[in-house]
């Protein structure tokens, strides 16, 4: 895959490997992250070289209309020893799509999101490095996140509870990042593009008797920029993911009974 490069539907068949020939491949979103993302590049390839894998990262620009995609290749060329892809979308589409057209590029067998607002602490990402190939997903569970606001704090520990209360699973946190197996991504992913794509594809594995290993996880709000959660389109596609959710549930019941 070239080092920077656009993106669009057309495109993507070009960049698609032909088998998974590394480790982890790390998908990094970036949409107006240039007061983070140089941080999370910091943060991340530390904690991948405390690592023994062989790994990429490969950023999607999301029509950053800040410094993002300057920095991100000032980045790229002042490591030439790192793995780092840049492609860059012509059309804002979402973090849900830009997650699942990633994971079509990867070269690893894992595949796992970072943000790029630099949330994650770098201890948390080595240990979840450390449990690559242990189960079929690493979920963190980030109980507490350091700097985050009553009324944002209120919405996750709700939207966790009526994602367990549906879907009859007791995941902690669903969306914290959690590491996959790629293969899994491309074949169960989410038809959501808001909040609850993560969720979403936990859910489905979940349905899949696919294994996990949860673990207690540090994150902090980002230091710059505003947070995209609390906006009225996320709202109606976690509703949206609810009423799936639970034919869903009606579907496993009714499967279960029929065995």
């Amino acid at each position: 895959m070239a080092k920077y490069d656009f993106l669009d539907a057309k495109s993507l068949i070009n960049f698609m490997p032909y088998k998974r020939e590394i480790d982890i491949t790390v998908f990094v979103p970036c949409y107006n992250e240039e007061g983070n993302i140089l941080d999370t590049f910091d943060t991340l390839t530390a904690a991948l070289l405390k690592t023994k894998l062989s790994w990429e990262i490969i950023v999607i620009d999301d029509v950053s209309s800040d410094r993002s995609r300057e920095l991100i290749c000032s980045y790229i060329d002042g490591h030439p020893e790192y793995s780092i892809s840049l492609l860059a979308r012509k059309v804002n589409i979402g973090l849900a799509q830009n997650y699942i057209d990633a994971a079509f590029l990867a070269r690893g067998k894992y595949y796992k999101l970072v943000s790029g607002d630099n949330a994650e602490h770098q201890q948390t990402l080595e240990d979840i490095f450390n449990l690559l190939g242990k189960a079929d997903m690493i979920i963190p569970s980030h109980l507490k996140v350091e700097g985050r606001s009553f009324m944002r704090d209120l919405f996750s520990k709700t939207y966790t509870f009526m994602v367990n209360a549906i879907s009859g699973y007791k995941i902690k946190y669903y969306n914290g990042g959690a590491l996959h197996l790629t293969s899994n991504v491309l074949r169960w992913h989410t038809d959501y593009h808001g909040y609850s794509f993560q969720a979403d594809i936990i859910t489905r594995l979940l349905d899949q008797e696919m294994t996990y290993i949860e673990i207690p996880a540090t994150s902090h709000e980002r230091k710059t920029g505003v947070s995209q959660a609390l906006k009225v389109k996320n709202f109606l596609s976690v509703g949206h993911f609810f009423f799936d959710l639970l034919i869903r549930r009606f579907g496993r019941i009714y499967r279960n009974k029929a065995k």
